[in-house]
């Protein structure tokens, strides 16, 4: 197993579940990827979950605030990227044309963040690191492995992100891009309507598996919805797309 302890600026460093059914989300992730959890309170009635993989951190869910499901928002995954200074890099993303929805705050002697959503209306967050430096997995089934964003526009897309992070994007077959931290591949942006028709712009996170027809078939069994079936992917490995039984899409990938 690889562990991380610190996350290079501009890679993907945490991932977190926002949904209407916390336990059942907990039963639904331990089932599939063998993660256990600890439950720290957050309030009355009000807990947060960490999950885990051999006793590393690699994600989180929380339940969605009122103020989230008031305006419709369902659940999903929440994808961080590491940064040096929450407040310079909010300040950079309005300048460039993002929105910054929540603007940059403390969450404890944890860390510092901010939500942002892109010019073309995906939602991110980034992460100042203090004492949580983020996923400390990489390179292991059950672990977070790359991102790709859905946009309708990745021209636009792709200079706001590059001039906030400093990605390269070096394109890939059939319009896909691919985008590069330092020398990292970490993600994509894939070409617009990827996604099919209604789906509203998002980052979709993968999950490393050790067997992706394996775990497709075991997530449908534990409830889940399968929206791409195994498909392989040229050169690199196998992925699917799976919705959890509360919503919340995600993509499993197995390394070819």
């Amino acid at each position: 197993m690889s562990h991380v302890e610190k996350h290079a600026n501009g890679s993907f460093s945490w991932i977190e579940l926002g949904t209407n059914n916390q336990n059942a989300a907990k039963d639904f992730y331990t089932g599939l990827f063998g993660w256990t959890f600890e439950d720290s309170p957050m309030g009355p009635n009000d807990f947060y979950t960490m999950f885990q993989l051999g006793g590393r951190v690699v994600g989180a869910a929380y339940t969605l605030r009122p103020q989230e499901t008031s305006v419709g928002v369902p659940p999903h995954w929440n994808l961080y990227i590491s940064v040096e200074d929450a407040d310079d890099t909010a300040k950079r993303a309005a300048a460039a044309g993002g929105k910054v929805l929540a603007p940059p705050f403390d969450v404890y002697t944890y860390g510092r963040m901010a939500v942002i959503e892109d010019p073309t209306g995906a939602t991110f967050a980034v992460w100042q690191a203090r004492d949580h430096s983020g996923n400390g997995v990489e390179g292991e089934a059950g672990a977070l492995c790359w991102a790709d964003l859905n946009t309708p526009d990745q021209a636009v897309a792709a200079k706001f992100y590059s001039e906030l992070f400093g990605w390269t994007m070096p394109p890939g077959d059939g319009g896909y891009l691919h985008i590069k931290n330092g020398d990292s591949f970490i993600g994509g942006i894939v070409p617009a309507g990827h996604a099919g028709p209604g789906v509203p712009p998002h980052w979709m996170i993968y999950i490393q598996v050790a067997n992706c027809e394996n775990n497709a078939d075991k997530a449908k069994k534990l409830g889940a919805a399968v929206c791409l079936a195994p498909t392989k992917v040229e050169k690199a490995g196998t992925m699917a797309v799976l919705t959890d039984p509360q919503g919340a899409s995600f993509a499993v990938f197995e390394l070819a």
